[in-house]
This record gives C-alpha cells, structure tokens and sequence, in this order.
C-alpha cells in the first residue's frame, strides 16, 4: 500500500507541474505571422524568378531545350 500511496503522490506532483507549462502562446503565434509574412513577401519579389527558374529545369530534364 505505501508503494501505491508514492507512486499516485509522484503522479500528482507531475500533473502539477504539467499545469504550470502552459508556454508562450502570444509569442508562437507573432512567430508564425511573422514567418507567413516573410513567405509572403518574399514570393511577391521573387515569384516570377523562382517559376522561370523551375519551368527552366523542368525543361532541361525532359529535353525540351
């Protein structure tokens, strides 16, 4: 029985603490807008570049040029 009594005083204490471990929310979430931002902007300036770039390998590799 004293055994039982540890082991559920050790899951307690760990549940507890999983409580306290809520993260940063705000944070992740500036982070991944911020990075959609950058993907966006990024694919505005370079979009056209990057496709020809592709259409071009594309086509050097099926041997169409």
């Amino acid at each position: 029985m004293h055994t039982l009594k540890r082991l559920s005083v050790r899951l307690q204490a760990r549940l507890h603490r999983l409580d306290d471990e809520r993260g940063d929310v705000p944070g992740w979430v500036l982070v991944t807008l911020m990075t959609a931002g950058l993907v966006v902007a990024l694919w505005a300036v370079a979009g056209p570049t990057l496709t020809q770039v592709f259409n071009d390998a594309i086509a050097k590799v099926t041997g169409a040029i």
